[in-house]
């Protein structure tokens, strides 16, 4: 890895020299032939390997990107067809989904939001690029920037929950980490923001659905993480599979050109998910595959992924008028532009005798902090954790305990699951001493202790894992039975993609560890968490129902005439249920405690321009350092739409020693205080604001300020 940085050093000047290429675009494309143009805008979903096929069409000038093509030999060999036989020369750029890793794999994306911490999320995502570099790949379909609402859609575990304020300083993470200051540079990948856009309303939860959303929710909760990743330079955008307001996605000119290139101004290209230009004749919307075609790219959709209608029905279309030239040459330009920039056509070629070999101590170490700062604890009764010790016989139980594939999760890239960490092999490592017995379907009776790992295998979360039930599997629930009866201590470790419903332990065991997918050195993380040797301070980024009747359920809910928190019969409640999460949005505990006080605003009223700065001190009164998430929340009353009970604007992730205190500071300003008024606007309305500051979304200090004329 020393050879590595040094290797970037001197590579990334070189690079950078060959950024500002218009005039080389230009050139480039009065030169093109109509079908060489139409080549630019094609990426094949692509085998493994290298195929006579995607030679043949890379040499015609036909073939733009490949998805799924990885190893440099295999990337060369398709790349030569490109840059050596076409007539143009025109390099490929080389992609695949490494969402939270390649070969070395961190906490799914969910897990990772737990950290509340985005130089975890950015560590991570920079040695995923660099892997992914090493083995030839220069695109990467992360970041998933879907604001989620209803756990039962499986990609919840690719986003960061749901809110818009954590999904942005997470999008902003992500994309720093993939691309540097550079993306051009030895080690890094261009980024891509999906699923633009709404994709994570999906009716009923179930993946693909038709989405209907509000245009100020659209701006106000779906449109921030996506602004946040055009702020930070992200190169590419994907457009979604999701009908949204009668018009799918990848056919919406007002998401695709209006919003995302007018209104945010991103300059890069944007291409389609998987086959969802074709799929606009399945929406209903295009009537055949010239249509769509006609649709997708007159949006703004400037790259087909895997589906062929722009290149088999463009043609004719200009031809025939109904396209002109100019918009294709408007894709054709995006597309060249990032190639020239992200440095391909200097370098186009993979170095073969680099590739992305098992993690080393260096990518362990980086993957075991991110596991570690993603756990949350739910539950911790009595002090049950850290185990005590001397503990002489430890029984782990449940078949997720030594499933390696449950630790690495959906979307695990290139990882492999006998290198992954499992629960089982990292609380061994950790208590040597102990004898740990493990039992994947009965209970032993005569141990001291008992771990439960519980949840999800890793295709139950993900794309295409959309769930009806949201419970425990029945060989859960029958282990924690069993252990329950011995009275002995019992701690339950949950390995999911999304949040779970938790009937049957959540009031019986003791203590409960939210350790998601945790990635390659997960087992370790957990273990370290179980016997002290760190203290858990993650914090959840989204709400964890009681019952799947609750969902969509989410902190940043509107009020309305007859809240539930009335003692009034007819109220906005459940008759067989509480309206209140399981675990709220922002929940997380500590084996030590902290305190906050001494809530102070710079001023008690503020011009409509201006800013206040609210202070808060957070101390340790426990027995061992930890970190504490404050949060702070404001709430809007007397404006010209209704706002949010509350909604997150900023938020510290404080380390602190036994004893310790410290104080935190935020600042609200026009960013954060504005919003979407009744004339669509983005503005600063005048009237009081209520401020929270706490250790998750509900209680915590408040104090009031107004904002005058």
């Amino acid at each position: 890895m020393k050879l590595f940085a040094i290797l970037l050093m001197i590579a990334a000047p070189a690079f950078a020299a060959s950024r500002n290429n218009q005039e080389r675009v230009e050139n480039l494309l009065k030169r093109m032939t109509l079908d060489e143009k139409l080549g630019q805008l094609q990426q094949s979903g692509g085998p493994v390997e290298g195929s006579l096929d995607l030679v043949d069409q890379a040499g015609k000038g036909r073939l733009s990107s490949t998805l799924n093509v990885r190893g440099a030999k295999a990337i060369n060999q398709i790349q030569r067809a490109a840059v050596e036989k076409s007539r143009l020369k025109i390099p490929l750029i080389f992609a695949f989904d490494v969402i939270h890793g390649y070969r070395t794999i961190f906490p799914i994306p969910l897990a990772m939001a737990s950290s509340w911490d985005p130089a975890v999320v950015e560590s991570a995502s920079t040695l995923a690029a660099r892997e992914a570099w090493m083995d030839g790949l220069r695109w990467t379909f992360s970041p998933m920037l879907d604001i989620a609402r209803d756990p039962r859609w499986g990609r919840v575990a690719e986003g960061n929950g749901e809110d818009p304020y954590l999904g942005s300083a997470m999008a902003r993470a992500y994309v720093r980490g993939y691309q540097g200051d550079d993306a051009s540079a030895v080690g890094r990948l261009a980024a891509c923001a999906k699923h633009w856009v709404g994709y994570g309303a999906a009716e009923a939860g179930r993946d693909y659905s038709t989405t209907e959303i509000s245009e100020r929710t659209l701006r106000e909760i779906y449109f921030p993480p996506f602004r946040a990743a055009v702020d930070a330079g992200v190169w590419t955008f994907m457009s979604a599979f999701n009908d949204l307001d009668g018009v799918p996605a990848s056919a919406n000119h007002w998401t695709l050109t209006d919003i995302l290139r007018h209104d945010m101004g991103f300059k890069g290209f944007v291409v389609s998910d998987w086959d969802s230009v074709l799929q606009l004749i399945a929406h209903g919307l295009a009537a055949n595959e010239a249509d769509a075609a006609k649709r997708a790219l007159s949006a703004g959709v400037d790259m087909e992924m895997n589906s062929t209608t722009y290149m088999k029905e463009l043609p004719s279309l200009i031809k025939a008028g109904k396209i002109p030239m100019a918009v294709v040459d408007e894709a054709v330009r995006r597309v060249l532009n990032a190639k020239f920039a992200l440095g391909l056509f200097e370098h186009p070629y993979a170095d073969e005798s680099k590739k992305a070999g098992a993690p080393d101590e260096e990518s362990r170490t980086v993957a075991r902090r991110a596991a570690e700062r993603s756990l949350v604890l739910l539950k911790n009764d009595n002090g049950v954790l850290p185990f005590f010790p001397g503990i002489k016989k430890l029984a782990v139980l449940g078949d997720l305990a030594d499933d390696g594939a449950a630790v690495l999760g959906s979307w695990s890239g290139d990882g492999r699951p006998e290198e992954a960490v499992t629960i089982l092999a990292g609380i061994r490592d950790a208590v040597p001493e102990t004898q740990v017995v493990f039992s994947s379907e009965t209970v032993i009776k005569d141990a001291d202790a008992y771990v439960l790992v519980l949840g999800e295998k890793g295709d139950m979360s993900g794309e295409a894992s959309s769930r009806a039930y949201l419970g425990l599997r029945g060989e859960d629930l029958a282990l924690a039975r069993g252990a329950l009866i011995t009275g002995k201590p019992v701690v339950a470790v949950l390995l999911n993609g999304r949040p779970l419903t938790l009937t049957g332990i959540v009031d019986e065991v003791p203590a409960i560890i939210e350790a998601w997918q945790p990635g390659t050195e997960g087992g370790h993380a957990v273990a370290s968490a179980l016997f002290g040797k760190i203290n858990p301070g993650g914090k959840l980024p989204i709400s964890f129902p009681r019952t799947v009747g609750q969902v969509p359920l989410y902190y940043n809910h509107k009020s309305t005439g007859r809240p539930a928190e009335d003692e009034n019969h007819f109220t906005s409640k459940y008759l067989d249920a509480p309206v209140t999460p399981q675990f709220p949005f922002g929940w997380g505990l500590s084996y030590t405690k902290f305190s906050l006080s001494d809530l102070r605003l710079s001023a008690p009223k503020i011009a409509r321009g201006g800013s206040v700065t609210v202070k808060a001190s957070v101390s340790n009164d426990g027995a061992m350092a930890g970190d504490e998430v404050v949060q702070l929340y404001i709430k809007r009353r007397g404006v010209s739409v209704t706002r949010p009970v509350r909604e997150l604007k900023g938020f510290s992730r404080v380390a602190l020693p036994q004893g310790a205190k410290k104080e935190v500071a935020f600042t609200l300003g026009p960013k954060e205080l504005g919003f979407f008024g009744l004339d669509m606007r983005y503005s600063v309305e005048p009237g009081p604001v209520e401020v929270f500051v706490g250790t998750s979304s509900v209680g915590g200090l408040s104090a009031s300020f107004t904002i005058g004329e």
